[in-house]
């Protein structure tokens, strides 16, 4: 089969979350499996870009709304990521370093999707399926269906994968226009309480709906920022697929960031090495129990709780453990944050920031990760702390609820809680300090981590099943 991957983002060209590492290891997987998987994603104007080979494989005009637009797609040259990568440029539009957060963002990602269905359209074979990611390629399917001159495009398959229900995508219905002459008699396809939701025409139009984690799934039905009942009356056609990691990259027996390689023989080692380069760069004791925070500053990861959990867990049990805080977002939450690391100096510090090197450094080196998410659609991290043998400390939620069991049950081997509270969060640190101190089960845990198999392999096959089903 050929798969057509279409992103806002593919690590290690552009990422600003779990999308990007998503689709940077997914197409890879799916071509080891026999398949062609291909990936078509905006042309920002990232390091990776600059870095690398491209040639010129089409380029067209189209129009947006009003306005007439030329667009270019490249290829890389080497095939450097394992699978076919090619970019869409629109001057004006794409050609910038970030990826979100633009003013603009409405006619940016519309546009982008309106090349790569007209650059389709002119291809002399099509693809097997269409596979979009995300709000900002929800409305392909739409196009492929509604769109007159793009018509003949609906009977390829189309898959709609949601990272983040939350975002959706509205523009006002004076943006209408901006799509490709449409059958007018759609429009409610595209509306959602009055707006234009692109995410709820994808939802409509796909000819499957994945999410990122069963658990997650059946959560949009009661909660997912107003399409609950749109989750709930399309249920059938919806699948829950638990996201992979690419374990080429994230292996503590190659991981190009580590000083101190280590396998699941020679965890203990490993680990401590690891560790004693993380306190000695932060100024924290290797001798206690280290937990970490990895990911965005947002309410969404429960990040503004984490001050006064983390303060009171260091009052109230008398320092018995340290704190590394590596993310960004939320500027009042960065300034609580790193106010913290003169009150608590030799016990907890942070980073500031987005930093890859750091971040497999401190999976590697720390004993705890602390995800107390209110909204988890599956979760990397978790995953890859696993595969580093550190124990991940979660709130059940989404896909955190799906990969981790709490090592009070049968079979568990991680540390679990229910509400996204400052009590709840603490009470789970305490158990993680107490778990630590008996040095026996700790380390048979660890071990435990190490021997689960969250590679993509398992993931893509589940793809490659949904595919053919398609297909059939």
């Amino acid at each position: 089969m050929e798969i057509l991957h279409v992103s806002a983002e593919c690590y290690p060209v552009a990422k600003a979350g779990g999308l990007g590492d998503v689709v940077g290891a997914l197409p890879k997987y799916l071509n080891a499996a026999g398949h062609i998987a291909k990936v078509v994603m905006p042309m920002y104007r990232t390091k990776f870009l600059y870095e690398n080979k491209w040639e010129v494989v089409h380029k067209s005009s189209a129009y947006l709304g009003t306005n007439w637009f030329d667009y270019t797609i490249i290829k890389e040259k080497t095939n450097k990521l394992g699978f076919d990568l090619y970019l869409v440029d629109i001057n004006g539009l794409l050609d910038r370093e970030k990826i979100y957060s633009y003013p603009d963002d409405a006619e940016r990602f519309t546009s982008f999707q309106i090349a790569v269905v007209d650059w389709v359209s002119s291809w002399k074979h099509h693809p097997d399926i269409i596979h979009v990611h995300d709000h900002h390629t929800a409305l392909i399917p739409f196009m492929m269906k509604h769109c007159y001159q793009y018509m003949h495009l609906a009977d390829i398959p189309t898959v709609l994968t949601i990272h983040n229900a939350q975002y959706q995508g509205w523009m006002d219905w004076d943006k209408s226009d901006y799509i490709p002459h449409w059958d007018g008699w759609r429009w409610g396809v595209l509306d959602w309480n009055n707006m234009i939701n692109p995410l709820a025409a994808g939802i409509r139009c796909a000819w499957k709906v994945t999410t990122v984690s069963w658990s997650y799934l059946h959560e949009m039905r009661q909660e997912s920022n107003g399409l609950e009942a749109l989750f709930e009356y399309e249920k059938g056609k919806c699948v829950g697929i638990i996201n992979g990691i690419d374990t080429r990259v994230w292996d503590p027996e190659t991981d190009s960031y580590l000083d101190h390689h280590f396998s699941i023989k020679t965890l203990e080692e490993g680990k401590r090495a690891n560790k004693l380069e993380l306190c000695e760069e932060f100024g924290l004791n290797p001798d206690k129990p280290l937990f970490i925070f990895i990911g965005r500053l947002v309410g969404e990861k429960a990040a503004d709780l984490l001050p006064k959990a983390i303060g009171d867990s260091l009052y109230y049990i008398d320092q018995r453990m340290n704190f590394l805080v590596l993310g960004s977002g939320e500027p009042h939450i960065e300034e609580e944050l790193n106010n913290m690391r003169s009150y608590w100096m030799g016990y907890y510090n942070s980073k500031i920031g987005y930093n890859e090197k750091l971040s497999h450094k401190m999976y590697a080196g720390a004993d705890f990760l602390l995800m107390p998410s209110r909204v988890e659609p599956c979760g990397l991290n978790q995953l890859y702390s696993m595969r580093y043998g550190t124990v991940p400390v979660v709130r059940r939620t989404g896909g955190l609820r799906d990969t981790v069991i709490d090592y009070a049950e049968p079979g568990g081997y991680g540390i679990c809680f229910n509400h996204a509270s400052v009590g709840d969060i603490t009470h789970a640190i305490f158990r993680g300090v107490d778990l630590y101190e008996d040095q026996e089960h700790f380390t048979e845990i660890r071990k435990k981590l190490m021997e689960k198999d969250f590679s993509w392999d398992i993931s893509a096959e589940q793809y490659i099943d949904l595919y053919k089903s398609l297909l059939s």
